[in-house]
């Protein structure tokens, strides 16, 4: 009967620590679109040339672009803020 109960408290517990766990999540640091740094095959989504991440042919295509953290791209050699052509 005891251990019946210790397991009734436990899982109550765990339902009850749920929901802090997930309110106290940080929120995802803002990021921004880098154009002219991305090495080939690392892109990070299509552009005018292909539609899926990964498939960019060269290094620093003026057209890919990943995704930095804001405040960054235009301190990367390179970088810019909007597709190059």
């Amino acid at each position: 009967m005891k251990s019946s109960t210790m397991m009734i408290a436990a899982a109550l517990t765990s339902l009850l620590a749920a929901p802090l766990a997930s309110a106290q999540a940080p929120a995802p640091a803002p990021t921004e679109k880098c154009f002219g740094v991305a090495k080939a095959g690392k892109n990070d989504c299509g552009t005018s040339a292909h539609g899926c991440a990964g498939q960019a042919k060269k290094d620093a295509d003026k057209q890919e672009w990943v995704k930095v953290p804001k405040g960054t791209c235009e301190k990367l050699v390179g970088g810019s803020l909007t597709v190059g052509k």
